[in-house]
């Protein structure tokens, strides 16, 4: 019987070559930050920038203001150092002047603003720009998060983070995300700054608050969410709080006058506070009962300054009752004393 002849083995077709998964494409990012006067935390809040866990492209641009201590040493030092850093002259130096020449040195379609003592958690960027691709806002940001590093700036930080301090403002005090009428700082798309002609130079203060008002006019969201925390260094002494209280006082009056309808309680919270207590105090005179007053709004501030709940200590505590008042009665007298005309700002 004849053997058959053996067949030969079928030809196996190699295995096709795995297709690669494709990269996933990270916008370009540009952190834009005004600086002056920042010699003590300059390289901390440029490190936190550099140092995100974002796997797209990152640039830095300080705006250079005439600063009066070594900021503009550090910061050469920074740029020669990481070809990422750049730096911009904004010889006013005024806030908003500087934000607008960093835009125009930068190069993204995403913008993140920072401030030269601000530090920023390491999921920032990335979160936030996560936040604008969920929610189509044009604008995200989240909180202030008050931080201090001497007994006196860490009893600022308290009251900054109080209800007591600063009224229900969400992102110094949290809350649920969702739609704002402004949030700190800021990370938006390009398109929207561009369309909004970027910072209003008029604004020394109350830039922030301005622009996201003209940018929920012309129908972009703003949206706030606490996964967004920005380290913030409060002013060292007394009189630098007094005085940036005043300032913040005094320019969202200018913001009130150029923006009807922008004013709500909580900003005439701390004028009517000035008034009741000033005018308490020199009705006492003829009339002791008005007294009670100013006696109750020192109460106030006393007792909620000794038990505010802020995981903090007595060296601390016992320095609110006078910081809270200075808080209050500083953006009071600056609401009140407000002369600055847009116009002539």
């Amino acid at each position: 019987m004849p053997v058959p002849e053996p067949t030969s083995a079928p030809e196996l077709t190699p295995a096709p070559e795995p297709t690669p998964a494709p990269a996933t494409s990270l916008p370009a990012v540009s952190v834009v930050m005004p600086i002056l006067n920042e010699e003590r935390h300059l390289e901390e809040a440029v490190a936190a920038v550099l140092g995100q866990d974002y796997a797209g492209p990152v640039e830095v641009v300080l705006a250079l203001g005439p600063s009066r201590d070594r900021t503009d040493e550090i910061a050469a030092a920074l740029a020669a150092a990481d070809p990422r850093v750049h730096t911009v002259p904004n010889p006013s130096g005024r806030t908003p002047e500087a934000l607008n020449a960093a835009l125009g040195a930068s190069r993204s379609d995403i913008v993140v603003r920072v401030d030269g003592h601000g530090v920023l958690d390491r999921d920032y960027v990335r979160t936030a720009v996560e936040l604008l691709e969920e929610t189509g806002a044009a604008n995200v940001g989240g909180l202030m998060d008050a931080e201090g590093v001497t007994t006196f700036e860490r009893a600022v930080a308290a009251a900054m983070t109080s209800r007591l301090g600063v009224g229900a403002s969400r992102f110094h005090t949290g809350g649920e995300p969702g739609p704002a009428d402004t949030v700190y700082l800021g990370v938006f798309r390009r398109e929207w700054l561009d369309r909004m002609g970027g910072y209003d130079p008029r604004f020394v203060r109350a830039q922030d608050w301005e622009l996201n008002h003209r940018i929920r006019e012309a129908g972009g969201l703003v949206w706030f969410s606490p996964l967004l925390r920005v380290s913030y260094r409060p002013r060292p002494t007394l009189a630098t709080l007094a005085r940036q209280y005043r300032d913040y006082g005094r320019w969202r009056r200018v913001v009130a006058r150029t923006h009807s309808g922008t004013i709500n309680a909580r900003y005439l919270a701390p004028p009517l506070a000035l008034a009741g207590v000033v005018l308490g105090a020199v009705a006492g005179l003829v009339w002791p009962p008005a007294w009670l007053v100013p006696l109750a709004y020192l109460a106030l501030t006393t007792v909620g300054g000794l038990t505010i709940r802020a995981g903090i200590g007595w060296g601390e505590r016992v320095l609110l009752p006078v910081i809270l008042p200075t808080m209050h009665l500083s953006w009071g007298w600056g609401f009140i004393s407000s002369r600055v005309r847009i116009e002539d700002a």
